[in-house]
């Protein structure tokens, strides 16, 4: 039996209380099996990051997920605060920084916006998937595989219950679905958001009885 990848979601939201999207994706995935979920705000809130220990989080994982609002264009503060001190130059990258290469990398973020704002004729001019640049080249100087990004749009349109819960499902599905290995890889390349995982990228076959 293949052993899960384990995945590390990184968590970055300044107003966490303020949020009701993201509360209910985080929750969906909280006490998966080898899932860690590691609150940045909550571990630092004076902003006083610990390197070390982020490094070695990262080394015990397969799969990093950046978990955020896509504020900006970009991440909440901490969460490039965290990129400018934990990737540093020999760890990250580098003639020596090898200790990510190999590893898959994507974004889960949510959007004020709605899917048809982030096109070219659309009101941000450019797509969700031009305006992540920064990190897929972040991923591509660290060695890492950036995967298709888990994108909810228009959440200040997301009102009905139901609507939400479907997100969190599909968060839940995904994150499965990537540490058991259950993903036609070479599909899932062609997909511009990880959300079409529930089209027909999962391959038919059993998936393990995980939590």
């Amino acid at each position: 039996m293949v052993s899960p990848n384990q995945i590390l979601i990184l968590f970055a939201h300044p107003a966490l209380e303020k949020s009701r999207i993201n509360r209910h994706l985080i929750q969906a995935v909280k006490g998966m099996d080898s899932v860690t979920i590691h609150d940045l705000y909550e571990a630092y809130p004076n902003l006083e990051i610990d390197v070390k220990f982020e490094q070695d989080l990262l080394l015990a994982h397969d799969i990093i997920v950046f978990h955020h609002p896509f504020y900006w264009y970009s991440s909440p503060a901490i969460l490039k605060e965290w990129q400018d001190l934990v990737l540093e130059y020999g760890f990250a990258y580098g003639h020596s920084g090898t200790a990510l290469r190999g590893k898959k990398f994507l974004s889960a973020i949510t959007t004020g916006g709605s899917e048809q704002a982030y096109r070219r004729e659309g009101y941000n001019r450019f797509t969700i998937r031009e305006l992540l640049i920064p990190f897929e080249q972040t991923a591509y100087l660290c060695g890492m595989e950036y995967l298709p990004p888990f994108v909810v749009h228009g959440t200040h349109q997301l009102r009905e219950q139901h609507q939400i819960a479907k997100y969190a499902k599909d968060y839940r599905y995904a994150i499965a679905a990537l540490r058991d290995n259950t993903i036609d890889w070479e599909s899932l390349r062609q997909c511009q958001h990880l959300n079409q995982i529930q089209d027909g990228v999962i391959e038919i076959r059993e998936i393990p009885h995980h939590a």
